[in-house]
């Protein structure tokens, strides 16, 4: 679910659009549940989970970026700046 990376953390994320509500939402398969408000279209979605994801980490939406599976529902979000336990410490479900 969370590796360490050279100058920054990956993620795995599955990510549900055209929630009610954006946000985290706790685990599903081993992957951060991410709920978007977003529907999967142009970018969207993904514009709101970097959103959604640095909002939650206290970083700069900058600092986040998706590093594998822009067009799936699961994806590797990579996080610059951060270690695993900054990750584990502000998203309690990531652990």
């Amino acid at each position: 679910m969370l590796s360490l990376v050279k100058g920054g953390v990956r993620i795995a994320v599955r990510v549900a659009t055209r929630a009610a509500r954006a946000g985290i939402a706790g685990m599903r398969d081993g992957d951060l549940l991410v709920r978007l408000n977003a529907p999967p279209v142009e970018g969207a979605a993904n514009a709101e989970l970097i959103e959604v994801i640095a909002n939650a980490l206290g970083v700069s939406k900058r600092s986040v970026s998706i590093a594998a599976g822009e067009q799936s529902r699961r994806k590797i979000v990579h996080v610059s700046g951060v270690s695993v336990d900054e990750v584990q410490s502000k998203l309690p479900s990531a652990g």
